[in-house]
């Protein structure tokens, strides 16, 4: 196999794929790169097993061929090569030569026999969505996704089809975060998936606001299409809780206020939140909301917000990080704080489909 590409052609390639490749593995294989050399292109592509992600880009070849390289140690080699033509050349014990201007190295590869095959989704569900959209939803999201390993159904993104339109959820059981977007799919496609959080991860980086993804929906597999690359993933067995049943009904309140303003004054008083309940309380009164928090060891912040409230007193006690979260990645001016009372959840909304449901702490004092 021989040859040759722009420098900075073939770290984009692999800059694309990676971050699947697992810096401890059990099984060599799994830290390389299979590079496939064909016609004009060069594929490359990487798997953990579960996440894998496959993309080409142009390059000049002179003999077809494949095998597998380390892939990280060959990322370092291409962005420290001192041209911007490298050519690589690969003998049959997989022996790799990589030259560019008076540098040359080489690395030793596996067979690509031993490189597991990504799965085939021949006849699976298609969607066709646009990339600014499935961004924009995941960003919206993905914050609330549960790290807990003994919930492993929430350990992703609900992904539903239903109804001409697609619904996201992600929530760790103290706060749920749900966007939907309307979507034409034919009723014979309507399914719902979790994508695992990793596989969350790449496409957030794959995307761009641009063009269209091809999402297919096999039996047990995911995969993305977008921009010459393929992600595959494998999904989430087990059924995701109904998270309808916690969306709370007939809000009370409903307060208007600036979105970049409440964050930056989360942020400030949550400096002086205790350790131990780590929450701040937010005090609805008189057309103002007062945010305090307060620390034994330590003291305590207040700071109101003058907003436009009318309604009786009322005193509740979130997390800060929960509520900074979506306030970090939404782009709209405002937001709309929903109360009932001081022990129901609150909802942060703002002016498209997008639902915050946050849960409660104990309020002391």
């Amino acid at each position: 196999m021989k040859f040759d590409i722009a420098k900075e052609t073939f770290l984009e390639g692999l800059q694309k794929v990676q971050s699947v490749v697992s810096a401890r593995t059990t099984l060599p294989i799994l830290s390389n790169v299979l590079l496939e050399a064909e016609g004009s292109s060069l594929r490359l592509t990487t798997t953990d097993l579960d996440v894998g992600v496959s993309g080409e880009v142009p390059a000049n070849v002179a003999k077809s061929g494949s095998t597998t390289l380390p892939a990280r140690r060959l990322a370092t080699i291409v962005r420290e090569l001192p041209t911007e033509n490298v050519t690589v050349s690969v003998d049959s014990k997989n022996v790799a030569t990589i030259t560019s201007g008076p540098s040359r190295f080489k690395i030793l590869g596996l067979s690509d026999d031993e490189f597991p095959e990504l799965p085939d989704l021949s006849g699976a569900r298609e969607f066709l969505i646009d990339q600014a959209t499935l961004k924009d939803g995941l960003r919206k999201t993905s914050y609330a996704i549960s790290t807990d390993d003994t919930r492993y159904v929430l350990n992703g993104i609900y992904f539903s089809f239903k109804d001409s339109a697609l619904t996201m959820v992600a929530t760790d059981g103290r706060r749920l975060a749900m966007v939907d977007y309307d979507l034409e799919f034919p009723e014979s496609s309507e399914c719902e998936i979790i994508v695992p959080t990793k596989a969350v991860n790449e496409l957030q980086r794959l995307l761009n606001t641009e063009g269209e993804v091809k999402m297919l929906v096999g039996a047990s597999q995911v995969a993305f299409e977008l921009d010459g690359t393929t992600l595959i993933s494998k999904v989430i067995e087990g059924n995701y809780p109904n998270f309808r049943q916690v969306l709370p009904s007939d809000p009370k309140y409903r307060i208007t206020v600036d979105r970049e303003t409440l964050q930056s004054v989360v942020s400030r008083i949550s400096l002086l939140a205790s350790d131990k309940s780590n929450s701040v309380k937010l005090t609805f009164f008189d057309d103002n909301i007062d945010i305090e928090a307060n620390s034994p060891d330590i003291g305590e912040a207040q700071e109101q917000l003058p907003v436009n409230y009318d309604g009786e007193k009322i005193s509740i006690a979130f997390n800060p990080e929960f509520i900074q979260a979506p306030l970090r990645n939404l782009d709209t001016d405002e937001v709309f704080i929903e109360l009932i009372d001081e022990m129901n959840p609150g909802i942060i909304r703002n002016n498209s489909s997008f639902l915050y449901v946050i849960m409660p702490m104990r309020v002391s004092g």
